[in-house]
């Protein structure tokens, strides 16, 4: 499975962490190469996706990000851009885009969530890639999935 990573140098200090949290999960699982570009921002994540799914190359497409909410409206127009990016660039070229980008109200948050108590996002957003990759996989050759209410 190939996987390309597009990660924003903004709030680096935040998105190396989720870099490496996403490099980690993925030698965990057996991909050993993850292709990754580095973009200014968050705004510019959609772009670098694009870009990486014209190529055909991969199986999926993680985006990491953290964008930290401050005193004006930047925030909200960051976010609704870059969310909306990814999800058309992951329907226009039928193939897993992950939306791994942090969205928080304070840096604490953003720590918390790359890699301290809470977790890596950058790590979930690797796993959710190969089950979205191998959904794709297996529904493309017929194989049908049949679950059950608990």
């Amino acid at each position: 499975m190939k996987i390309a990573i597009a990660v924003s140098e903004f709030n680096h200090l935040i998105t190396d962490k989720l870099l490496q949290g996403a490099l980690d999960e993925a030698e965990n699982q057996g991909i050993t190469t993850p292709f990754v570009v580095k973009v200014p921002g968050a705004v510019e994540l959609p772009f670098a996706a694009q870009q990486l799914a014209k190529t055909k190359k991969y199986d999926a497409i993680v985006l990491l990000g953290c964008v930290i909410r401050g005193q004006t409206d930047h925030y909200d127009y960051v976010c609704q851009q870059v969310s909306q990016g990814t999800q058309q660039v992951m329907m226009h070229y039928d193939l897993p885009v992950i939306f791994g980008v942090l969205t928080t109200h304070d840096k604490e948050q953003a720590l918390a969530r790359s890699g301290g108590e809470r977790g890596n996002k950058g790590a979930y957003a690797v796993n959710a890639a190969i089950e979205m990759a191998r959904l794709q996989a297996d529904l493309r050759v017929g194989k049908m999935y049949r679950y059950s209410a608990s």
